[in-house]
């Protein structure tokens, strides 16, 4: 920090706030610390009483933290994201479209392992709206290193550590299996709610058909459904292990390659998830779904809506906040379930 006179710190950057007051208009800061003086201020800091001022000394290999928390910014991306002017230091970007929100925790954790600068996000998989904030940037102190900002760079790699991902499956079939629902003894409560749940992301059921128990039932169903212009294939009931409960048997004989079967989710741990050679999904539904206001289903949706393609592992790291606590008044998605 050194003190220079006012005429002579255009391109300097101010250490700290410096308070204008117009008697009867107005008292606050005029100038914010970090600001870089521009030869405009001169006469309002003059005005101001400023006949000196402090400054930062911009030694070779220091960057101001708005240049720094734009290339931090820089890291998260861009795609489907707006950005907020650059201020003290901090960039917020917010979503521009509807859609599933995708954070890469891993580099994420690399860059924010570095002292001195920090991004900050929402939780990823959930789904965002236009205007929905997305992440922060901030530098924390007034000046960095360019060397730390290196470092983050190469921690980051080449590609945005955050996206938002579209909508783009909009069709489903149906198949629910069950001869208690199928022979119209009960009502069917299953499809009604996966309609609703598939809605929300903008998916239409256009193909439905009940199916009695027994495997072959199941698969000629399938196999039926394989054939129209569908997005996904939904299987609802007959997902324990009962012994007439077949249709994890009947979605892996279809010739689908099972992601997973079986999920470390409560309520949901019976979901099964596969892919035909065509890239779409065919999901088991457990019974849960019909019934609780948060499942396994709720947190994969989002990302099968979006044509992201699940792995197991990215089940596996549901088992931290895969546990719904069953809450009295449910706050999902404003809550840790699946986070």
């Amino acid at each position: 920090m050194k003190r220079i006179r006012t005429e002579d710190a255009v391109g300097h950057v101010l250490c700290h706030d410096m308070t204008q007051i117009i008697p009867g208009v107005s008292k606050g800061p005029r100038f914010r610390k970090g600001h870089v003086v521009t030869e405009e201020d001169i006469p309002v800091l003059l005005s101001m009483g400023k006949e000196n001022l402090f400054v930062w000394e911009m030694e070779p290999g220091m960057v101001h933290e708005n240049d720094a928390a734009e290339r931090l910014a820089a890291l998260c991306g861009r795609e489907n994201m707006t950005w907020s002017e650059t201020k003290e230091g901090k960039i917020e970007l917010k979503s521009a479209i509807e859609g599933v929100f995708l954070v890469d925790s891993a580099r994420l954790f690399a860059v924010n392992s570095i002292d001195e600068l920090m991004i900050a996000t929402r939780r990823g998989g959930g789904t965002v709206h236009p205007g929905d904030k997305l992440a922060g940037t901030r530098v924390i102190p007034l000046i960095i290193r360019e060397e730390k900002l290196r470092q983050a760079e190469q921690a980051a790699g080449s590609a945005p550590l955050l996206s938002v991902r579209p909508f783009v499956r909009r069709t489903a079939a149906v198949i629910t299996t069950g001869s208690e629902v199928a022979k119209g003894r009960i009502p069917d409560s299953f499809t009604p709610v996966v309609e609703r749940k598939l809605a929300a992301f903008g998916i239409r059921m256009t193909e439905h058909i009940l199916v009695e128990d027994g495997q072959e039932n199941v698969l000629t169903a399938i196999e039926q459904m394989k054939r129209r212009p569908v997005d996904m294939v939904l299987c609802t009931g007959g997902m324990s292990v009962d012994p007439d409960d077949s249709t994890p048997g009947a979605i892996k004989a279809s010739g689908a390659d099972i992601v997973t079967y079986g999920a470390p989710v409560l309520p949901g741990a019976m979901f099964l998830l596969g892919y035909y050679g065509d890239g779409r999904p065919v999901m088991g539904l457990p019974g849960c779904v019909m019934y609780a206001k948060a499942t396994i289903f709720d947190l994969v949706l989002p990302r099968i809506a979006a044509d992201v393609r699940l792995e197991k592992r990215d089940f596996v790291a549901f088992g931290e906040g895969g546990l719904c606590l069953g809450c009295e008044s449910c706050t999902y998605p404003h809550c840790g379930f699946g986070r």
